[in-house]
């Protein structure tokens, strides 16, 4: 189709001579045009809300319409020239063994001079009893772990007399503390401090490798990722005891989020998913799965769910799927119907900000039953009294404006109605159940941390190292939800979880152990000596 300059514009006269032919195909050649023009607006819309738009989702004043958007701002003609930079040639260090005992003083991973250490002097069992005179201090051994206090690096010194008894002539010396890794130097708050900077505060390994360098710490990069999974692999029983948890719940949230892990050529990754589910326990895991294949869904859930059970997600078609094939109910999301009408506001403003007035009603109404704490039957009548005429209303605005309109099967409106009308026996499970969410929101805001990883670690090499991200974010995600401290948390069952009874795992999880361990948790060396 040739472009709209590339010929002459025809004169009135010239045009009244063509064949109707000739008239026919340009009008449709203009019909086209006009197709274009406005899905290339629509696109150009979302884009300038994504980098500009608001965050939030709530309906807001339009701004000023004097105002200018930031990528109107003038542009000079000329950009200021950027010196050069000469960039050092790279020389790979030789890699050295981390020795979890120091046998020779020179083989120090740390820089004295540079790192504060703390020496623990451990007593020897064996002098228990013994005048100072019946045994003597021949030498003493020493060994090195590597602790945290949060924000700073301290190394623990423990000073392990050898004694020999001089009436049995035998030499003693106390062993070196259990630790959480055996026969590792990392202390079990270093562990748990590696684990909270990288998925809770999303600082990449290599810059956590860089930042113990900077303070004087010499230890590989590859001994930082073993660590990582070595711990992972300890909390793997209690995000699969948490797991079964989820799918015991009545009323289930279940969302997918993108992760790229593997390998899948030279030079590029695997797209694979993470699919969180979340329990009306206030607990969330992020199961990882190398697609977004429907079968997901049954391999997280099962296929007996619980009785009456409740699942909640978004508009994808796998839900729909599962819960055909196992008898549940399938709720879904009004924020994902909001976001529908939302991305049709450029091309149809006032339709779409009409279904928005709608939708804001229903959230006004749920504001309402949060306001005045309602909950059980109280809730349920209250949705029915006052959320379900704005839902019967804005279904039928919904069927009106399908049977009126005379716009394309690709307009933006046009998908939103379309969107809304196919979902509406699911939109409506929240009215008659108080249990069920109006939307995904809660689940959205808990698996925050994932999109928040993605942008800093980007990727995982392995999808066993993504099975790992998914184990301790779980964790760590529930216990924000319980308004724990991940970091108290992950020292007490680090420390407890190899003496825990494997029957009793559960109890180990956030929700649990607040219970019954919250109180009294296990401490690290280093907290202890700062208490």
């Amino acid at each position: 189709m040739p472009a709209p300059h590339s010929a002459p514009v025809p004169t009135l006269a010239e045009a009244a001579q063509w064949a109707p032919e000739r008239v026919v195909e340009l009008a449709q050649a203009h019909e086209d045009l006009q197709r274009q023009v406005q899905t290339i607006q629509h696109q150009l819309e979302w884009f300038r809300r994504q980098l500009f738009g608001q965050k939030s989702e709530k309906r807001l004043v339009p701004p000023d319409p004097a105002q200018m958007y930031l990528g109107e701002l003038p542009i000079p003609d000329t950009q200021p020239d950027v010196p050069g930079k000469t960039v050092a040639g790279h020389t790979r260090r030789a890699s050295r063994t981390d020795y979890a005992q120091d046998k020779d003083e020179s083989a120090l991973f740390f820089d004295e001079t540079r790192v504060p250490v703390e020496t623990i002097t451990l007593a020897n069992p064996e002098t228990e009893g013994l005048a100072a005179d019946q045994f003597e201090v021949i030498g003493e051994k020493l060994s090195h772990r590597l602790a945290q206090r949060p924000g700073s690096y301290v190394i623990l010194k423990y000073v392990r007399p050898v004694i020999k008894r001089r009436d049995t002539q035998t030499i003693h010396c106390p062993a070196a503390p259990v630790g959480v890794l055996e026969g590792s130097r990392a202390d079990v708050s270093f562990l748990v401090g590696l684990l909270l900077d990288k998925f809770a505060w999303h600082l990449p390994l290599y810059r956590q490798h860089q930042r113990l360098a900077d303070a004087g710490i010499t230890v590989s990069r590859a001994w930082l990722t073993q660590l990582a999974a070595q711990a992972a692999a300890l909390l793997t029983p209690i995000y699969e005891a948490q797991l079964a948890s989820i799918r015991a719940s009545r009323v289930k949230a279940m969302d997918e989020t993108p992760i790229k892990a593997g390998r899948a050529g030279p030079g590029k990754m695997k797209a694979c998913y993470f699919w969180p589910v979340y329990g009306e326990l206030h607990e969330i895991c992020f199961p990882f799965f190398d697609s977004r294949a429907h079968s997901n869904v049954e391999k997280v859930l099962g296929l007996k769910p619980t009785e009456g059970g409740v699942l909640l997600s978004d508009g994808y078609g796998a839900y729909e799927t599962y819960a055909s094939k196992t008898g549940l109910t399938h709720a879904q999301c009004w924020t994902h119907c909001r976001r529908e009408f939302i991305n049709a506001e450029a091309a149809e403003p006032a339709l779409a900000a009409k279904a928005l007035e709608f939708i804001g009603a229903l959230y006004a109404v749920e504001a309402k039953i949060r306001d005045d704490k309602l909950k059980g039957e109280a809730k349920r009548e209250y949705r029915l009294d006052h959320a379900r005429p704005i839902v019967t209303a804005f279904f039928t605005w919904v069927q009106e404006r399908l049977d009126a309109q005379g716009l394309l099967p690709s307009n933006p409106l046009t998908k939103a109605l379309i969107y809304a009308h196919k979902r509406r026996a699911a939109l409506e499970v929240f009215l008659a159940d108080p249990d069920v969410p109006i939307d995904t929101n809660h689940l959205e805001r808990a698996l925050r941390p994932i999109p928040l990883g993605r942008k800093n670690w980007m990727f995982s090499w392995t999808e066993l190292g993504a099975q790992h991200v998914g184990v301790v974010q779980s964790l760590i995600a529930t216990c924000r939800l319980h308004e724990l401290d991940p970091y108290d948390y992950l020292v007490d069952v680090l420390q407890r979880v190899a003496q825990h009874p494997a029957a009793d795992v559960a109890q180990l999880t956030p929700r649990l152990w607040k219970q019954h361990f919250g109180k009294a948790p296990l401490r690290s060396e280093i907290s202890r000596r700062a208490a």
